[in-house]
């Protein structure tokens, strides 16, 4: 009988320590890490990883897997990617706790929000459960190539509460907020990692209305964080527009402080928030010098849109001829969009902005006419591009209007093509100011949205991108090997008490990647229509992930899924413990 499962044989190995490469074998038993460096005797299956890199699997905390993690099993994108744990349930969205007359607001809430087809959840999920605890014995039933783990989310612990009395600017009772304290309590003591709530304009539900934790009070967040702490764990997670008068560092630092728990929120620049960038560092980190630990998720390229003609959102949108044809087949619409006077009459009517919220009518102009913010995506498209490349210079290059210009270029490739706008952390037209915040042990690596924003973007190919883009190909400045896969698999592990993951040595999952660094590359996105009741989504595949390992087991070779499906769900915090028997 084989004394391993599995060998991995001369792998350049970066461990996710951040110390130095090294090359070794990896041995694998029982789902475990058995050894690592030179592994005498044989095993079930060997892997030559002979001039290839081996790292931890990545693990990415900022997902929206909250539907499709309870129907899919291969969890795509996100495994495509190298991913092997997700945590879900982000910036207050969810699915539980959930009264059954509130599934169709929550998914309106959702789709809003994140950009997921109605129709797909309500078609996918089948609603086994009310409670939040109910909700993780649901996702525990269905093995996946990941593991998952999911925060309590503040719009449904609002709904739940709240009823009818969820609206913008509902005030709850002292009664009510006990209450949202006892269901987040019991929801973290079943196993959630934490607790969300978002509070930004820029989140809003399907009827335009904004979610229900952004006009929530420092005292009911507060008290919230107290029922994590009397629960013993947890991680507070935020997404905010940081306005100067909620004070969100100061009520972030007090509870963090008054709990022992961490507090992690979405640090971006943006359009939508009073505080540059660089000021929620430094409120942060003077937080922290004060007993906090407050921990920033950035973002490693431009957050913003893909748009397409069948995407949800493109420059033509409210004009009145999109409007006469966004009901008929694609077929239909396609020989239209590609009719010379159709074309002709779309660039010559006016935007219809009437029926647009003033809060995002800023936003809304730049994706209607801000040709110098989107820039065309060629086949090798890097996401750091140049103001050169905007539609707005390569439109003038050729003679042209940048309408006329990205009209054409939604046309090309039978009417499949793409133009980016990155709307967040592109304000100065590069990523030079990500630089110093990646060498940051207060900043993790985060805010993919993997399974959200599934007609707009597919940021959950960002851990190969930073791969590609970071690490090996970008001009301006790269960051090592070695600090990328800490921050990928060990910082984020540990925010959220993961300890038995994210580092290569004996006693850890063998969650584990076998990369081709010069092979790693970005594939073009494409829109499928693939989740439940024919739903769309942006997906992106990418070469160079030569296998993806899941507790020992081969889940992805040469990006393909093997089917297996070893993966499970998380309850609480993972304590590694460095078993004798893995020796």
């Amino acid at each position: 009988m084989p004394a391993f499962d599995l060998i991995i044989r001369g792998g350049t190995i970066v461990d996710g320590t951040g110390e130095q490469r090294f090359t070794g074998d990896i041995a694998v038993k029982d789902g475990l890490i058995a050894q690592v460096g030179e592994v005498a005797g044989d095993a079930a299956e060997e892997i030559d990883a002979s001039d290839l890199v081996v790292t931890p699997g990545f693990v990415d905390v900022h997902t929206h897997y909250d539907g499709q993690a309870t129907w899919d099993q291969e969890m795509a994108p996100s495994s495509w990617h190298g991913v092997t744990t997700v945590v879900m349930g982000n910036c207050g969205v969810g699915f539980a706790p959930a009264k059954p007359d509130k599934h169709e607001w929550l998914i309106g809430l959702m789709e809003g929000v994140e950009d997921i087809p109605g129709t797909a959840l309500a078609e996918g999920m089948n609603w086994d459960w009310e409670t939040f605890p109910e909700y993780l014995d649901a996702l525990e039933k269905l093995p996946r190539t990941v593991d998952v783990g999911t925060h309590v989310p503040h719009g449904a612990v609002r709904a739940y509460v709240l009823g009818d009395r969820e609206r913008p600017g509902a005030i709850p009772t002292e009664d009510d907020i006990a209450a949202m304290g006892r269901i987040v309590e019991e929801g973290v003591r079943a196993g959630a990692l934490g607790f969300s709530t978002s509070r930004t304009v820029l989140h809003r539900d399907i009827d335009g209305e904004v979610v229900p934790g952004t006009t929530a009070t420092a005292e009911e967040l507060v008290e919230i964080g107290r029922a994590m702490g009397r629960a013993g764990h947890g991680v507070f997670e935020m997404a905010s527009d940081m306005r100067r008068e909620w004070d969100e560092f100061g009520w972030m630092g007090k509870m963090s402080r008054e709990t022992g728990l961490p507090v992690t929120f979405a640090a971006l620049q943006s359009i939508a928030k009073e505080l540059p960038l660089e000021e929620q560092i430094s409120s942060m980190r003077a937080e922290n010098d004060n007993g906090a630990n407050i921990v920033a998720q950035i973002a490693l390229r431009g957050n913003g849109i893909v748009m397409a003609w069948q995407g949800t959102v493109h420059p033509f949108r409210l004009k009145p001829a999109w409007k006469e044809i966004e009901e008929l087949t694609w077929e239909e619409q396609k020989t239209k969009l590609l009719d010379p006077e159709f074309k002709a009459r779309m660039l010559a009517e006016q935007h219809d902005f009437s029926e647009v919220n003033q809060d995002i009518m800023g936003l809304v102009m730049v994706v209607c006419g801000g040709w110098n913010m989107q820039y065309e995506m060629d086949p090798d498209f890097n996401y750091e591009p140049t103001a050169e490349e905007s539609i707005l210079a390569r439109a003038a290059a050729v003679g042209m209007s940048g309408d006329e210009y990205a009209y054409d270029l939604l046309c090309r490739d039978d009417c499949k093509g793409f133009i980016y706008l990155p709307i967040l952390n592109y304000a100065d037209g590069n990523l030079d100011f990500l630089m110093d915040l990646q060498q940051s042990d207060d900043t993790v690596n985060s805010l993919s949205d993997g399974g959200a924003h599934c007609g707009t973007i597919c940021d959950a190919a960002s851990p190969t991108f930073m791969l590609q883009h970071w690490v090996r190909d970008r001009t301006r400045g790269t960051i090592s090997l070695e600090n990328a896969i800490k921050r990928q698999c060990n910082d984020t592990a540990r925010l959220y008490g993961l300890e038995d993951r994210g580092i290569i040595a004996p006693g850890y999952l063998a969650d584990l990647n076998v990369i081709d660094m010069d092979a790693i590359k970005l594939g073009k996105p494409w829109l499928a229509f693939d989740l439940p009741a024919g739903g769309k989504r942006l997906l992106q595949k990418a070469d160079g992930y030569v296998a993806t390992i899941k507790n020992g087991t081969v889940t992805f070779r040469q990006g393909e899924w093997t089917g297996a499906t070893p993966g499970g769900l998380i309850r609480g915090p993972q304590r590694v413990e460095m078993a004798e028997a893995a020796e």
